[in-house]
């Protein structure tokens, strides 16, 4: 169950095995496991300590229904393993192209039933009922991963909560995808003034950021979402591909840090 990394019409919801974007996984495993994090440094004019802690990458899209049916899952294993792991979310990238959401509409409004029935979580009513029945709005990853990218460098400690709480807005309220407002919104509930956000947001800066996470998501061998990986140093390890539940997650994980 996940979410592919270039999805056809029909596979938003639903898994299958994409291949792989970025052909040279070692050039982009080695180089990308730095740069997202120097290029965030130099935007928050802090330079980022070496880790003592692993670090668990969780690699979604906030397009990619089963990360949403994962939002709690995460969420729930950051809140207990905090003290033992850090975390880090990156966007993968998987709808790149903007194009209108009816072209996949027809699907979602079936397949969505079995995310909520595996997972637990609820679509909302406007998305479910304006969203989709309109068919009009905008379908890419790339404006919520400039949102993210953002209020990741204002509260790193709350990327998690940040990814979930994007995905919330776009599954759940029913906003736009690429209404940077209601993101300005969402940037306020974190702390961030919402004109220094939408100053932000639409920057190069950010641009090259999201372009870089893209690159690296595939660099360390994503090929669906969510995906976790963690991280010790310069060796990474993909943990899990596709859904979890907290139960599974979390012995994955766990054995994984204390080995």
């Amino acid at each position: 169950m996940v979410c592919p990394k270039k999805p056809k019409q029909k596979s938003i919801l639903v898994c299958w095995n994409a291949k792989q974007l970025i052909k040279d996984n070692f050039f982009f495993h080695f180089f990308f496991i730095f740069i997202l994090s120097d290029t965030m440094a130099k935007l928050n004019g802090k330079s980022i300590p070496e880790k003592e802690k692993p670090e668990l990458i969780y690699v979604y899209d906030p397009l990619c229904g089963w990360c949403y049916g994962f939002s709690p899952v995460i969420t729930r294993l950051k809140d207990q393993m905090n003290s033992d792991v850090d975390f880090l979310v990156l966007s993968g990238g998987m709808v790149r192209e903007a194009g209108p959401i009816g072209e996949i509409a027809g699907y979602i409004k079936t397949a969505y039933k079995l995310v909520e029935d595996t997972t637990g979580v609820k679509f909302g009513e406007k998305f479910l009922n304006e969203i989709l029945n309109n068919g009009e709005a905008i379908f890419t990853s790339v404006p919520p991963a400039k949102a993210l990218a953002v209020l990741r460098i204002h509260l790193p400690e709350k990327c998690v909560e940040i990814a979930a709480r994007l995905q919330k807005a776009f599954y759940h309220d029913g906003i736009q995808v690429d209404d940077y407002s209601a993101y300005a919104q969402i940037a306020k509930e974190f702390g961030m003034d919402p004109d220094e956000f939408l100053l932000k947001v639409k920057s190069p800066e950010i641009a090259e950021i999201v372009e870089n996470e893209f690159k690296m998501a595939a660099g360390l061998g994503v090929k669906g979402y969510p995906t976790t990986v963690l991280r010790r140093g310069k060796e990474t390890q993909i943990l899990t591909r596709g859904y979890k539940d907290f139960d599974s997650l979390y012995k994955i994980v766990k054995d994984a840090i204390l080995h």
